[in-house]
């Protein structure tokens, strides 16, 4: 399956395209909202194939925000250190002390320093190890997940949209007040930090008071908008979301191994959802 996205990410969310197409056709919504973009695969799908006329991206990491913002306003830029810059330990280093000042180094900088790490550490985690090892002598080198020509092309086919393309760089709950509230038509898609993993993964990862108190705002001040949020399966997010229609189904996360695991997706009591039968994704059955 195409990503269009230049980022790897931890997660399947890519897998859910299809369904969340079919989502958008059933509540005839033209604009699709991602509060916690990340990768941004399925966002970019969806606007790149014409389901939607527009998307709205959101990330509270400033490293992620700078990477999305050099793609769509600094573009020629961001390409040239992609070309110019060799994939060693020497600029691993250099990248990496980047992204400890990420609240004030440049943009273009943080951005290019956060698509290097993202290629050239292990599943994609900026806070993860190089691949291959610091000494680079594992069966994989740290340049085997930095094809440049493929993620040039991508970038430059996501900066003829960016006119279609807003990116932001909010905490979620701002997010919702400031932007969700504001539009028409639209469909978000809530796909916060894991509740279990989420530390180990996320470099912005969310306490279970953070998602307790997003529950509430999703619930309260988004009750007549359409969503869905999703989560990893476990007992407090369930208690979190109750009285909301959801399913539950498999999704293959590629964190270290792949491995299958079991999600919620949760739907707002204005969404239309498809009969089961209807929804291509892998649902978990207690038979």
């Amino acid at each position: 399956m195409y990503n269009p996205s230049p980022l790897r990410y931890p997660g399947g969310k890519g897998k859910t395209y299809d369904y969340i197409k079919q989502l958008i056709t059933y509540n005839n919504c033209s604009c699709y909202i991602e509060p916690f973009a990340g990768g941004a695969g399925v966002a970019l799908k969806l606007l790149l194939n014409g389901d939607v006329n527009r998307i709205i991206i959101n990330d509270y990491d400033r490293a992620i925000f700078a990477f999305w913002h050099s793609v769509l306003y600094e573009t020629d830029a961001l390409i040239d250190l992609i070309i110019k810059t060799p994939i060693t330990m020497e600029c691993w280093y250099q990248q990496k002390e980047i992204q400890n000042q990420k609240e004030t180094s440049p943009l273009l900088a943080l951005g290019f320093s956060t698509l290097f790490l993202n290629r050239t550490n292990r599943s994609g985690i900026l806070k993860g190890g190089v691949i291959g090892g610091k000494q680079q002598n594992g069966k994989y080198k740290m340049d085997c997940r930095f094809p440049k020509d493929k993620i040039i092309k991508k970038i430059k086919i996501i900066s003829e949209f960016k006119d279609f393309i807003k990116v932001e760089n909010m905490d979620a709950l701002d997010f919702i007040d400031e932007k969700i509230l504001k539009t028409r038509n639209s469909f978000t898609f809530f796909d916060p930090p894991y509740f279990s993993k989420g530390p180990s993964l996320y470099t912005n990862f969310y306490t279970e008071k953070d998602h307790i108190e997003l529950s509430k705002k999703i619930k309260t001040k988004l009750r007549n908008r359409k969503w869905i949020v999703t989560y990893d399966m476990c007992d407090p997010i369930k208690k979190m979301y109750k009285n909301l229609d959801y399913i539950e189904f498999y999704l293959t996360y590629t964190v270290q191994l792949k491995t299958q695991g079991k999600e919620y997706m949760f739907f707002s009591k204005k969404t239309i959802v498809p009969r089961e039968q209807a929804i291509p994704l892998k649902l978990v059955t207690n038979s």
